[in-house]
């Protein structure tokens, strides 16, 4: 298994794997397979995989530790990527077809509608997470800042679920279940959390870590 994480055609294949959507996008597209309103299907697609991305982003530290597959995390920053690509997609659909790059008019969108406003809120926490996703802005922030900041992830997550379940109105039935997922993997690092400093609380209050308190 770690040669297969290990590996640079593992990276390649996930690449190729990561655009698929979008090339059923344009698959369809050129075919006449969009629908009546095709800029609905394009907002509709590209913003569920955001999602999908986002969650596959969230999975891979709980099974990078749960299947003591430490190698899973290079490929985090790439399905984060993916995930700022589809929601780029997603956002440009909305300014361009849906309002003619009418800045004016977006802006009051924005402000009108809570679940664009939603949406819009979720799109600019991703964009300095895409920023500094590069080993250079780890260096320049500090491993303990860059980490901070790319905790917005868990709430550009929350807000793209909340768009989603007001975007649909009627048929909640997907919303909840990315919103479940979500849910199910943040309860997860909160979990982790607790259990790291009962780890710390214990230690520091058995014998050894007693005597070396008393030491320093």
């Amino acid at each position: 298994m770690r040669a297969l994480l290990t590996s640079k055609w593992t990276k390649v294949v996930l690449f190729l794997l990561c655009l698929i959507p979008l090339g059923g996008l344009i698959w369809r597209g050129l075919h006449h397979g969009l629908g009546a309103n095709p800029v609905e299907f394009i907002q509709l697609t590209t913003g569920r995989w955001t999602l999908r991305f986002l969650v596959f982003t969230l999975c891979i530290t709980p099974f990078r530790k749960l299947l003591n597959l430490s190698d899973l995390i290079r490929f985090r920053r790439m399905l984060g990527l993916f995930a700022f690509f589809y929601v780029c997609l997603h956002f440009l659909t909305y300014l361009g077809p849906d309002q003619s790059f009418d800045l004016a008019a977006m802006w009051k969108d924005v402000a009108k509608r809570p679940f664009i406003t939603m949406g819009f809120l979720g799109f600019l926490l991703l964009v300095p997470l895409a920023i500094t996703s590069t080993a250079g802005w780890i260096r320049r922030l500090g491993g303990r800042r860059w980490r901070i900041l790319h905790r917005a992830i868990y709430f550009a997550a929350i807000a793209g679920v909340i768009h989603y379940y007001w975007k649909v109105k009627s048929d909640v039935r997907m919303p909840l279940f990315y919103g479940a997922l979500v849910a199910i993997l943040l309860l997860w690092r909160v979990g982790a959390w607790f259990s790291r400093r009962r780890s710390v609380v214990a230690a520091k209050l058995s014998p050894e870590g007693a005597r070396a308190d008393t030491a320093r």
